[in-house]
């Protein structure tokens, strides 16, 4: 994990909520036992963090599959119909730069349950049986996804300060999971709603308040104690820092740039497929297919990005299987459609899962998290929704698919240099000279906790929040003795040279 503190927030900004650092006094030495209460309180937010994240893509992704009977049900144009689909993701980015100044006001674990709330009530909305409650549900929906995306990696960064990588993998993996979970389930489900399509979207209230029922205990939990004698709260970031700030805006471009290849294949894969001959249940299925080995990569890219060396290579191989599967879908789509679509999920899962992480990697706190989390999801869910579009239109002037494919691959190349730049042992606002002299035994200090076990090897460490489980050890003492003996190092190396 990298050291706390390794960044200086400036005075004086106004912090993003008051209740994002744990207290000093929830630690305790390694080797203590957890009560069954605390065991209990472990496994409860934990459920209700993989749930909260289960629930992300659905209300989105369930109406792809009824979009048609939508249309025909409602008489609506196909570009009215699409904005179904591109709202969210132009909520996703508009409604993220609300995030902090809603935490501020109701706290983080707060807000993430508000938005809990109100992700189910638009959902609900879609079922009443007017065009002005389907679009009014549908911003909602956005509204709240929005708001917990930025949010979730913050609670993960202030929960589970020592298991982030494992918890980005799972985060990530969650996303994937939603998405697929709502496009395949949701035409099966149709006869239970009475083969009705509204009915049929309104089912996924179901998660919905499912997760904010089980969220309640952190709902109702007690903001962030005070520090030892009564210390004041690290004051937050400044937001315009951040925005200037050249890690961050590495991190927001990368978000950004994957995130529109991953919403333009969203949108356009199942159509490029049947333009050259394909089914639709077929191409439908290929989309639905690459989810999979997108799973796959969303779950182990943070793991080994943590372990691999240089740090930019698992960006360079995503991009390859990025690029491989442009590649092929200009020259033979159909033909091995299978390949193609293994290519751009291992490439998709491993862009999402490792653009999480750097969120959380790059902040030395919990509070840094929420407006990185902020910027690049704000920032980069706004250009992802000009995807789409753009490359709709591309295709509508050229006639075909080859150039849209060229642009998507052109793309590509700014993508790998902010993913190279975002993969660097750099925190936000971390003075040069602080991150430039310390030797490279300190990363692997501030690495070693992070990644020392798997989930499997110890579940009890993973899965306890930070406020009751026992700490790893203190690797701030350990950055600045290696930092001491470095520089002690460097001195009598001078030493020698002089005589």
């Amino acid at each position: 994990m990298n050291a706390p503190g390794f960044a200086r927030p400036q005075a004086g900004a106004a912090p993003i909520s008051e209740e994002l650092e744990p207290s000093a006094d929830a630690r305790r030495p390694r080797g203590g036992q957890l009560t069954a209460r605390g065991r209990l309180t472990a496994a409860v937010l934990t459920a209700g963090l993989l749930l909260i994240a289960l629930n992300l893509r659905i209300g989105v992704a369930s109406v792809g599959p009824l979009l048609t009977s939508i249309r025909d049900d409602l008489g609506l144009s196909a570009t009215v119909a699409s904005l179904l689909t591109t709202i969210p993701v132009v909520a996703f980015g508009a409604c993220a730069f609300l995030a902090p100044w809603l935490t501020r006001r109701l706290g983080t674990h707060q807000l993430l349950g508000l938005a809990m709330a109100a992700l189910a009530v638009g959902i609900a909305m879609r079922r009443q049986p007017s065009l002005a409650s389907l679009f009014a549900g549908t911003v909602i929906v956005g509204a709240a996804i929005a708001i917990a995306n930025v949010v979730m990696p913050a609670v993960i960064k202030h929960d589970f300060p020592e298991r982030v990588g494992p918890w980005m993998s799972v985060y990530s993996t969650a996303l994937f999971l939603s998405a697929a979970i709502a496009d395949g389930l949701t035409v099966p489900l149709m006869p239970l709603a009475g083969g009705q399509w509204r009915p049929a979207l309104a089912l996924w209230t179901v998660p919905a308040v499912a997760a904010c029922l089980l969220w309640l205990p952190q709902f109702f939990r007690a903001a962030g104690q005070a520090g030892p004698a009564g210390a004041p709260a690290a004051p937050g970031p400044s937001f315009r820092a951040i925005l200037t700030d050249p890690v961050a805006i590495a991190v927001t471009a990368f978000m950004g740039l994957q995130c529109t290849g991953y919403y333009v294949t969203l949108t356009w894969l199942p159509t490029l497929l049947q333009d050259h001959g394909m089914d639709p249940h077929s191409a439908g299925w290929m989309l639905s297919y690459s989810a999979f080995p997108g799973i796959a990569a969303a779950l182990v890219s943070p793991a080994l990005a943590r372990r691999i060396r240089p740090t930019w290579v698992p960006i360079v191989v995503s991009v390859l299987c990025y690029g491989a599967a442009y590649a092929g879908l200009a020259v033979a789509p159909v033909r091995a459609a299978y390949l193609w679509m293994t290519l751009l999920g291992l490439g998709q899962g491993a862009s999402i899962s490792l653009s999480l992480s750097y969120i959380a990697w790059r902040s030395p706190d919990a509070r840094h998290t929420a407006q990185v989390s902020t910027m690049a999801q704000g920032f980069g869910y706004l250009l992802a929704s000009l995807g789409p579009i753009t490359i709709g239109a591309i295709h509508s002037a050229s006639g075909s698919w080859t150039v849209p494919l060229a642009v998507l691959a052109a793309l590509l190349v700014p993508q790998l240099m902010a993913g190279v730049l975002a993969s660097r042992e750099r925190q936000v606002l971390a003075p040069h000279e602080d991150t430039a002299a310390q030797p490279a035994r300190v990363d692997e200090l501030l690495r070693a906790d992070e990644v020392s076990l798997a989930p499997w090897e110890d579940a009890r460490d993973w899965f306890t929040p930070a406020g009751t489980r026992p700490p790893a050890q203190d690797l701030t003492h350990g950055w600045r003795a290696a930092g001491e003996e470095h520089q002690a190092g460097r001195e009598r190396r001078r030493g020698a040279a002089g005589q």
